[in-house]
């Protein structure tokens, strides 16, 4: 790894870069404190620039965990949330808790970027473990715009342009599983309905383009006969396999995660033992072009 250095933006960060291009290392903040528009400017241009950050050694509480989110912008509340092994943090809407036990073992193992069904998917979310596993339940990340830059010319131009419909299917299984009213359900399909989003989104902040399929959300690309749209997005989701995209987070007490999730998509290794459980705080984003 490259030696760490100061973030431009606030001379108390310093920030220790990943091997690949994605990921790093911050320390030298508490994020227990309160943090100066410096500071929060600093993870900002660290977070665009690195896509997931890693806190480790941070000992902080639910509402401090709200607050860190709350400097980056809105916050979300997930509308499935009430699933067994999602839930809500109770008082805490914003707050979601991802339980993973011995006798019910699940963790998100798909490559995906949250909530890419939503007009508006998330800019990002924040993960702190609270109980970590005896072994096992890494996450990781994979960087979608160095994906798309290693694309041929070629390949790049056919995307260009390329259109995506995407939805929440596999929350809608789950919901009919458990015995969900088909009244509720419809209701939940007006107030989610399926969106387009383009096959290669432009980060909003830094200009980079990115591959904006995954294979928990997206349905088709519009316009194309079904066979033809599944064997193009196979290829697509297939880039998030590659490890030189990759970074990854070992969970030890304490450890904080920060991820841009407009650039990158995520999985949970599906080697938990033991009990395994985190919360997360996700920020309002705004609408891919």
């Amino acid at each position: 790894m490259a030696a760490p250095h100061k973030s431009t933006a606030s001379a108390s960060i310093a920030v220790k870069p990943g091997a690949n291009g994605i990921g790093a290392e911050v320390s030298g903040i508490d994020l227990a404190q309160p943090l100066s528009p410096e500071q929060v400017a600093g993870i900002g241009q660290t977070l665009v620039a690195h896509k997931v950050l890693f806190f480790r050694d941070q000992a902080i509480d639910s509402e401090q965990h709200l607050a860190f989110g709350r400097r980056f912008g809105a916050l979300e509340v997930h509308p499935f949330a009430s699933f067994s092994g999602f839930t809500s943090g109770g008082d805490k809407p914003e707050l979601i808790a991802l339980e993973s036990t011995p006798e019910k073992p699940q963790v998100a193992e798909v490559w995906h970027s949250d909530v890419s069904w939503r007009e508006t998917p998330s800019l990002g979310s924040i993960l702190r473990i609270t109980h970590c596993p005896e072994a096992g339940g890494d996450t990781l990340w994979a960087d979608m715009s160095a994906a798309y830059e290693d694309l041929d010319d070629a390949t790049r131009s056919f995307l260009s342009g390329l259109v995506a419909v995407h939805d929440w299917s596999n929350f809608r299984q789950h919901l009919i599983a458990l015995g969900t009213p088909a009244d509720h359900i419809s209701a939940l399909d007006a107030s989610f309905p399926a969106v387009e989003h383009p096959v290669v989104r432009t980060h909003p902040v830094s200009g980079r383009k990115i591959i904006y399929v995954n294979a928990e959300f997206t349905r088709r690309i519009k316009g194309m006969h079904q066979e033809e749209s599944d064997m193009l997005l196979k290829k697509l989701y297939a880039l998030a396999d590659n490890p030189d995209y990759q970074a990854r987070m070992e969970w030890k007490p304490g450890s904080v995660a920060f991820w841009d999730n407009r650039s990158t998509h995520h999985k949970v290794m599906p080697d938990v033992r033991g009990y395994r459980r985190v919360e997360r705080v996700t920020i309002v984003g705004d609408r891919p072009f």
